[in-house]
């Protein structure tokens, strides 16, 4: 099933992407635009959301660290 469904997939993207960059295909070749593109965008996407979560981590991780000093500064009397 999932075989089936990329192959529906690549289809339309690869139909949508030959007509938007103006590029007349069959429909093998077609189908295989489209296949391919999702592959790439994939592991694109991929890399991109693990670069992502190492970066919203050490963000998050400096905001904690901003808002354990800021309790430890107003709950221990110092400044």
């Amino acid at each position: 099933m999932p075989f089936i469904l990329l192959i529906i997939i690549g289809a339309a993207a690869g139909f949508l992407a030959t007509r938007i960059m103006d590029v007349r295909t069959d429909v093998p070749t077609t189908v295989a635009i489209g296949v391919g593109g999702a592959l790439i965008s994939g592991l694109l996407m991929r890399a991109l959301l693990a670069i992502g979560s190492v970066a919203f981590g050490a963000i998050g991780a400096v905001l904690g660290a901003i808002l354990l000093i800021w309790l430890w500064q107003r709950y221990s009397g110092r400044s």
